[in-house]
């Protein structure tokens, strides 16, 4: 039996600015790689937090089958928010416990539907720590960044 790994990252150049997302799945039996799948994409406008969550909802809708993955990511916000916070702001109509509108709710809720299709297991990893993984997930994130950041005048 296979197990299922994708590993997850967002960029941004400037926070807000062009940023980009990339996911790294992997598929993985008795230890090794049996199959590998690399997501990008990115937006002109936006945020990392926006680029972080648009990582782990491209991962969970990749699928086209419920699946037992575990989704690795480098931010603690996508980690917390989904596994902790989640639960208290659908109780509070997607409010915050001070009662502010949660930001990115748009994200959330499509996290939230895209992983109830699935048995989800989030684990956090330090970012740029030497993970090979999560290496190639921001290499996949800066790609999809690029295409949305301004050229650079010739010269500088």
């Amino acid at each position: 039996m296979s197990e299922l790994f994708a590993y997850t990252d967002g960029a941004c150049s400037g926070n807000p600015g062009p940023g980009g997302w990339g996911v790294l799945m992997i598929a993985r039996e008795g230890g090794r790689i049996v199959k590998e799948r690399a997501l990008q994409g990115g937006e002109a406008h936006t945020t990392n937090n926006r680029m972080e969550l648009l990582a782990a909802i491209s991962a969970l809708e990749a699928l086209s089958r419920g699946a037992a993955i575990t989704v690795v990511t480098d931010s603690a916000y996508v980690k917390n928010g989904v596994s902790q916070w989640i639960h208290g702001w659908k109780r509070n109509g997607w409010r915050t416990a001070d009662k502010k509108p949660v930001r990115n709710v748009d994200l959330w809720q499509r996290l939230d539907a895209a992983q109830a299709r699935h048995e989800v297991s989030w684990q956090w990893i330090k970012g740029h720590a030497g993970h090979p993984e999560n290496e190639r997930a921001d290499e996949l994130a800066r790609a999809g960044m690029a295409p949305f950041k301004p050229a650079r005048p010739a010269g500088s």
